[in-house]
């Protein structure tokens, strides 16, 4: 646990790898003693996205750094753009996705609170955590 003032930097930093993208958590309660909230940088690859979900007990904040996607929120909601400086609130246990729909990496910024439920990710089939400084290798699968 980490004592104030708190400044993190992304390469201090383990990395989250899915099949759709990568998340860096940078305030956690499990990094920051007293922090009741989860701040982290999320990059979806281009074409990818994530399944509908939800987080039962989390309200969600989703800032778009740059890129473009599609978002989801509500059991029927429909999909609508998001581009770049646009920010989407998303209550707890609300049914919600996100899609790249271009070429570049679409990067957010999330926000979870109360934060803590974050270390579920780390259980998903295709999470690899790699250690601090460790850079991803982005791959595109070949279709013939």
């Amino acid at each position: 646990m980490t004592t104030l003032p708190i400044a993190r930097r992304p390469e201090e930093v383990a990395t989250r790898t899915f099949d759709w993208g990568t998340i860096k958590w940078l305030v956690t309660p499990h990094l920051d003693a007293g922090a009741d909230l989860t701040t982290g940088e999320v990059i979806v690859y281009p074409g990818k996205g994530h399944a509908p979900h939800v987080h039962p007990h989390e309200q969600e904040v989703i800032y778009v750094i740059s890129g473009e996607g599609v978002q989801t929120v509500g059991e029927d909601g429909e999909p609508f753009p998001i581009v770049e400086g646009d920010a989407v609130y998303i209550p707890a246990n609300t049914l919600h996705s996100t899609y790249n729909t271009i070429w570049r990496p679409l990067r957010l910024v999330v926000v979870y609170t109360p934060g803590g439920a974050e270390t579920g990710l780390d259980e998903l089939p295709d999470a690899r955590i790699l250690e601090p400084g460790v850079a991803p290798l982005w791959a595109q699968a070949n279709e013939g």
